[in-house]
């Protein structure tokens, strides 16, 4: 299990990120539109998973915000920004901020906080998802995961970046 915090609380997951140089495990998440978001989808892209607790959030919604600035200079690429917030809500945020770019996609129906191991299991946000990021190639392999060692801090955006443009 990984462990972050928040509040000067340690807190753990419910496993670890997907090992680099691992395949990227198989995911259905539901998007905005309610359709199917799975890895598939994005066959021969690299994609990045921008995983956080809830897009109500101010760290949150300023990474959804940079992600989606930074991908737009990314070729063949896909950056799913994911968390527990419903489908609706996930678009109405990036329908408020005209964000274009990204993908958002919501796990309240799918295990995927369980096969990435990113849910949290205790302290005040438990259920939710931890911080993290990881980047698979255009062949699915896994090549950047990370989860912030502080829920509450902004993804370390040039390291997602440096394993986009390898």
């Amino acid at each position: 299990m990984a462990i972050t915090t928040f509040n000067n609380e340690t807190i753990h997951t419910v496993g670890d990120l997907p090992a680099v140089g691992s395949t990227l495990p198989p995911f259905v998440l539901a998007g905005a539109d309610l359709s199917d978001v799975t890895p598939q989808r994005f066959a021969g892209r690299t994609i990045v998973l921008n995983i956080f607790p809830s897009v109500d959030t101010d760290v949150c919604a300023m990474s959804v915000r940079r992600f989606n600035e930074m991908v737009a200079a990314w070729p063949n690429t896909t950056v799913i920004c994911t968390s527990m917030d419903l489908p609706f809500a996930l678009g109405r945020f990036c329908g408020a901020e005209g964000i274009e770019n990204v993908v958002t996609a919501s796990a309240f129906r799918s295990d995927f906080g369980q096969t990435y191991g990113v849910t949290m299991v205790d302290g005040p946000l438990h259920g939710l998802f931890a911080r993290s990021v990881v980047v698979a190639d255009a062949t699915g392999k896994v090549v950047y995961a990370h989860t912030s060692p502080v829920v509450t801090e902004e993804p370390d955006y040039a390291a997602a970046a440096a394993a986009v443009l390898g």
